[in-house]
């Protein structure tokens, strides 16, 4: 496993990689962290060459200080690890950078899986996230927008906190506290407005979406699934918006499902 840290014009990115072969890259969730995707990261190790890294402002990466974009970001991991091309697998603002990455730079993108898919330029309606988000800007400690986060992106708007199993909160809540604290979301990220732009995606697409999701999420997964020509959608059952953490045995399936056919 190798171990280091990207220096940018303008802060740093620390990642990890590992395994040899295709390259894969793990890309996280607002307000989480490489980590959520250690499971993965050590599956796909296996016969991929895999790299996971936290986004500015969140793990141990640096925190925005002036103009920025994810997926520029990305695409500077990509050119200080020397990979032409790979496959982007994001969760969240995870895949919403992903999206920006390939509608900017669509050459390097091997595959695409994009799980509780966001995409820049997307509105949200859903009453439970609108509640929640009014809440979050009420808030006055990391802790409060913290659990604001959490009721909307953990729990989602058909689970109470006790149905979720506990090491999935408290990962995500240290997490988010973190992020906050750092000011992860101080400085909005530069975007391309892909929700107009989806049907321009040209590599193979999984969309992976949990059942117990937001309407919001399930709306993205659905125009993806019905303007990137080819693309899959598999639903999860009893998941909420963090797949890979609720139900990582069906996630798994299904990544692997994915990749093995690309292979």
């Amino acid at each position: 496993m190798t171990a280091g840290r990207l220096i940018l014009d303008d802060g740093e990115l620390s990642y990890l990689g590992q395994g040899e072969g295709p390259p894969v890259v793990l890309l996280h969730g607002g307000a989480l962290g490489g980590v959520t995707w250690e499971r993965q990261f050590d599956l796909l190790a296996r016969d991929h060459a895999v790299v996971r890294y936290d986004a500015r402002g969140h793990g141990e990466s640096s925190p925005p200080t002036g103009p920025f974009a994810h997926h520029e970001d990305l695409r500077a991991v990509l050119d200080g690890l020397g990979l032409d091309r790979a496959t982007l697998v994001g969760l969240s603002l995870g895949a919403r950078t992903a999206v920006d990455f390939a509608l900017t730079h669509p050459d390097r993108v091997a595959d695409l899986v994009l799980v509780g898919p966001g995409v820049s330029g997307m509105a949200f309606a859903d009453p439970f996230i609108l509640d929640q988000a009014a809440r979050l800007r009420a808030s006055t400690t990391a802790d409060e927008v913290a659990e604001c986060l959490l009721r909307m992106w953990v729990d989602g708007p058909h689970r109470s906190p006790d149905e979720v199993d506990p090491r999935v909160r408290e990962l995500c809540r240290a997490l988010a506290v973190h992020a906050v604290s750092r000011g992860a979301f101080a400085r909005p990220a530069d975007e391309v407005g892909a929700i107009d732009r989806v049907a321009e995606l040209r590599a193979r697409t999984l969309v992976v979406v949990g059942d117990l999701d937001s309407s919001d999420i399930h709306a993205v997964a659905d125009l993806l699934h019905r303007s990137v020509p080819g693309a899959v959608k598999v639903v999860v059952a009893g998941a909420g918006h963090v797949v890979n953490l609720d139900r990582p045995d069906e996630f798994d399936r299904a990544l692997l499902r994915f990749l093995s056919a690309s292979r």
